[in-house]
């Protein structure tokens, strides 16, 4: 459907193209005539016969104004000519963004989320953005380039409010559920529209994300420098340390993407230890009933052996490995699964310090004090210490489900809806599949970003109104709309886990924003010897990235209020930079 889309769209592109017309008519006399063929060649000299005249006919402004991109594209004038082919460009680079995403999730499915995850899938959904940013600095003359070059920042500036606060701001809405201890639980949305107790929650590594995307602007504020210092000498050198940073930025992040799924499993695992510490000392606990702890607030040695014997069920002085997994099998652990033997395994690492595969009485002792140790976090030790053992546990298991909740462990063990974990029926297939998706997408938007930036300055110029605002708010609907979708959908299934990945990409979408289109912004500018004046434009993406990054930095829950934060960063963004350059003259 999408590729008879597709063509149809080239067609009307083809049959639209403007074109100058031969007009006919029939006229007794001139002095440019030719024969009709009737009367012979005296009728040339001004004879009654008939003759027929030929007259090249074009209007005078598309002689001057339309020029045919590639010879052969629709050009226009008029307006409304202009929003036409903003229209049809536009879906056209939405299409190519949807088939680079298309082949992007296909490769994820054959090659999993290390290389493919960490460098391809972010530069990919950066393409359509800095396609277009590439042709709006590479067409025609320095002048001509950097009349242009604002269409470039508009998308940049544009794509990246777009997504903080517009989409944001959706993602929250459709994806709230209802908060429990400043939770969201999964599937569950019966408080309506309540602004503090339904929201979204994610895990431990959005928050990682968002401080990524803070960390990111770092080569806006080295390339405004000069003009905030009131300098003018050392403008073009800043555009080459702000180049040179943002391209090692990018580099450290494809590289920290690609080794973030093992950080991420290793950090997994530890919580799940953890998890089975906590199982352990609550069992403990009921058998010891409740008294882990000796008057003076420290681990009680007695009730600790003793309860060593209930566990060495034959006699003999020793925990094994077999008495530790059924230790592990007799307490129920419903809110993880996990591998029972790798358990036993770190069990041992813990506990054996004798390497001899087996827990003995005083190694039992020492581990156990150590948990308990690690349990009450520093608490202060006192008389009531003993009774308090009951409370210090239980915080320290509700601490540790939350913690194992935020690092995002898929639930139960099951695969999610968006298909991870599945076996793949045909690798070879989906592989050319996936090549062909990218190579079409890539095409498409490397063969209509030049016409769209074209069009985009054409109506600018038909109309008055700056190519700036046409491209900060109408070419970020065009190259983020899938992703945006995608966004919304992941959102709308109501679970941690999904929210997670949703807002996991709409921070790594910013990233790339700030670190791979501006490094072909702030190469297109150093090579071409442009002049970097966008001071308004920088200070805009600062203050809603350091807004939203700085928020979602520093808590894994967001309540309902927090998407109205979103959605007025939007047209707040766009009257500061009408007032900054239009009434302060800022550049």
């Amino acid at each position: 459907m999408r590729f008879r889309s597709l063509i149809s769209l080239l067609f009307l592109l083809f049959f639209t193209s403007s074109a100058y017309a031969r007009f006919v008519s029939l006229h007794p006399s001139s002095t440019s005539l030719i024969s009709d063929g009737i009367d012979g060649g005296s009728n040339l000299d001004g004879g009654s016969g008939s003759v027929i005249k030929t007259v090249v006919s074009a209007p005078a402004e598309e002689k001057e104004a339309c020029e045919q991109t590639y010879g052969f594209m629709p050009c226009t004038k008029t307006a409304l000519g202009n929003v036409f082919l903003i229209l049809v460009y536009g879906f056209l680079m939405f299409t190519a963004a949807t088939y680079l995403s298309a082949g992007s999730e296909l490769l994820l499915e054959i090659l999993g989320p290390g290389i493919v995850g960490g460098l391809f899938l972010p530069m990919l959904g950066a393409l359509p953005d800095a396609m277009l940013i590439m042709v709006s600095g590479l067409s025609g003359d320095a002048a001509t380039a950097q009349s242009q070059v604002s269409v470039g920042m508009g998308l940049l500036a544009g794509s990246t409010v777009m997504l903080l606060t517009v989409i944001w701001g959706t993602c929250t809405v459709v994806g709230k559920c209802d908060l429990r201890d400043s939770i969201a639980v999964n599937n569950q949305d019966t408080k309506g529209f309540h602004l503090n107790d339904s929201g979204v929650t994610v895990d431990i590594w959005t928050s990682y994300a968002a401080r990524i995307m803070a960390i990111s602007v770092i080569p806006f504020v080295i390339v405004q420098l000069p003009q905030m210092l009131g300098s003018t000498s050392g403008r073009h050198l800043s555009v080459l340390v702000a180049l040179s940073l943002s391209v090692l930025m990018l580099i450290s992040y494809c590289v920290y993407q690609v080794f973030q799924p093992w950080i991420q499993r290793r950090r997994l695992a530890f919580a799940k230890h953890k998890h089975v510490i906590s199982g352990i000392l609550k069992h403990l606990k009921q058998h010891a009933l409740g008294r882990l702890l000796d008057d003076e607030g420290q681990p009680d040695e007695h009730v600790i052996r003793r309860l060593f014997e209930t566990i060495d069920a034959n006699k003999d002085g020793h925990l094994s490995a077999a008495e530790l997994k059924a230790l592990i099998i007799g307490i129920s652990f419903e809110e993880i699964d996990f591998d029972k033997d790798d358990a036993v395994g770190k069990l041992l690492q813990d506990f054996d310090k004798t390497l001899d595969e087996q827990v003995d009485e005083e190694e039992f002792v020492r581990g156990i004090k150590h948990w308990l140790i690690q349990a009450m976090g520093g608490a202060p030790s006192g008389p009531d210490a003993g009774p308090r053992t009951m409370k210090f546990l239980d915080n320290f298991h509700v601490q540790t489900k939350r913690e194992h909740a935020l690092l995002g462990d898929n639930e139960n063990g099951e695969n999610d809806e968006e298909g991870e974990g599945g076996e793949v029926a045909d690798p070879k297939w989906i592989t050319i599949k996936a090549a062909l998706l990218l190579l079409l997408g890539a095409a498409i938007a490397a063969a209509f970003a030049d016409p769209l930036v074209d069009t985009v300055n054409n109506f600018s110029a038909a109309t008055g109104i700056p190519s700036f605002f046409i491209s900060f708010i109408a070419l970020p609907l065009a190259t983020n709309s899938s992703e945006a979708v995608s966004a919304i959908i992941f959102a709308s299934r109501k679970k941690i886990r999904t929210a997670s990945l949703t807002f996991s990409e709409l921070c790594g979408g910013v990233t790339m924003n700030n670190i791979l289109c501006l490094s072909v912004f702030l190469a297109i500018v150093y090579l071409r010897g442009l002049t970097w004046n966008f001071s308004s434009e920088v200070l805009v993406i600062l203050i809603v990235c350091l807004v939203m990054g700085g928020f979602a930095s520093f808590r894994t829950t967001y309540p309902l209020w927090t998407c109205f934060i979103a959605y007025l960063l939007y047209p707040f963004s766009l009257g500061l930079v009408y007032i900054l350059d239009y009434w302060f003259g800022w550049s």
